[in-house]
């Protein structure tokens, strides 16, 4: 399928042209940030591709078969889950209390179905944990220990809270905790009027997370799903936008499927996945313009970070302001197209 990269005001935006009767795509994200050149390694621009590939696979498979876009979304992301490069997961950063306390969200564009967790510390992969809310219960979002007690009651795997420790993230808090400040592991280097939330500008190496994923499945059905470890040291029990319906998560047939990744209280203040779906259907049926103006109200507050969109009509979009994003997708053809940085395009990435 032809492929054209488009140069967004506020960042960049990859589209498709539609696809055919009883075609799919799958579109994913493994967050946003300060990701530029010259900052990464060629061992861990290598793993990031190979990490965005498996998961792409993952969906892939589910697709190809003829399985549902919520089946899609969610072996996509379980990937990414067990992948400790991502902060989603095993690989989570830590509260500061230094606990892993994780935070996912699922949504049907078909049934217009959602389900959601907040603050699970045992659940291997919390996105399945949100389709049990969604499939399991009337509600839409369950946290702490009641979510953790209602999806082991309806079969999710559990694992001792020590399953999701990394080095790397352990470390991470314990230089934040030095400099006394929370630090967003998104994006972001100001003080915003909050003061509880300054972000210092050495701190951006520890910003990479939250992942994401967006499908259409054969029978034309839309889905997606966020999932994140948070931010690091945080505190209070915040909860950013990942689990929010409308901020880090939408998806409805009749406009289109959206996952967000970045400063999660701007994400959440602008409800900026349901944004797209408002500029989609009002203003054309554009994914690159709707994500494009959601992203600008987003900026416009202070907010950071990009968006994964996909439509009905298999044409999709990565609109950020941030440098960078860890994105892919796949379609029909079974060949996984990722790229990490912003002007960086798509390209089936093999390893030198």
């Amino acid at each position: 399928m032809r492929k054209t990269l488009v140069a967004l005001s506020l960042g960049l935006a990859l589209s498709g042209t539609a696809l055919a009767a009883d075609d799919f795509r799958l579109v994913i994200h493994g967050g946003a940030g300060n990701i530029v050149e010259g900052r990464f390694s060629p061992e861990e621009e290598k793993a990031y591709h190979e990490g965005l590939q498996a998961a792409l696979k993952a969906g892939y498979e589910v697709l190809n078969r003829g399985g549902t876009s919520v089946e899609a979304v969610k072996a996509a992301i379980n990937q990414m889950e067990l992948n400790p490069i991502f902060n989603a997961g095993r690989g989570a950063v830590f509260t500061n209390e230094g606990k892993n306390e994780l935070d996912a969200s699922i949504m049907d564009g078909k049934t217009l179905t959602a389900g959601a967790v907040a603050g699970v510390t045992n659940v291997k992969h919390p996105v399945n944990c949100a389709d049990l809310v969604r499939t399991k219960s009337p509600h839409v979002m369950m946290a702490s220990k009641g979510a953790e007690k209602f999806c082991a009651a309806n079969g999710a795997e559990i694992v001792d809270p020590k399953w999701f420790f990394t080095q790397h993230r352990y470390d991470q808090l314990k230089k934040a905790q030095e400099k006394e400040q929370i630090l967003l592991d998104h994006d972001g280097a100001k003080k915003t009027s909050n003061a509880e939330l300054y972000i210092d500008p050495l701190m951006y190496d520890y910003k990479f997370g939250t992942v994401g994923a967006v499908a259409l499945d054969k029978h034309g059905n839309l889905a997606a799903a966020t999932s994140t470890g948070g931010m690091t040291n945080k505190r209070f029990g915040r909860i950013g936008d990942s689990p929010i319906i409308g901020a880090g998560t939408y998806a409805n047939n009749d406009t289109v499927a959206v996952s967000a990744t970045g400063s999660g209280e701007m994400f959440i203040r602008t409800s900026a996945a349901y944004n797209v779906s408002v500029h989609y259907k009002y203003e054309g049926p554009d994914v690159q313009k709707a994500g494009e103006a959601a992203i600008k109200d987003v900026g416009a507050i202070g907010g950071t970070g990009g968006l994964i969109i996909l439509d009905r009509k298999g044409h999709y979009a990565f609109p950020m302001n941030s440098a960078g994003m860890h994105r892919g997708t796949i379609g029909p053809d079974g060949k996984p197209m990722t790229a990490m940085y912003g002007k960086e395009k798509l390209r089936e990435y093999k390893a030198k």
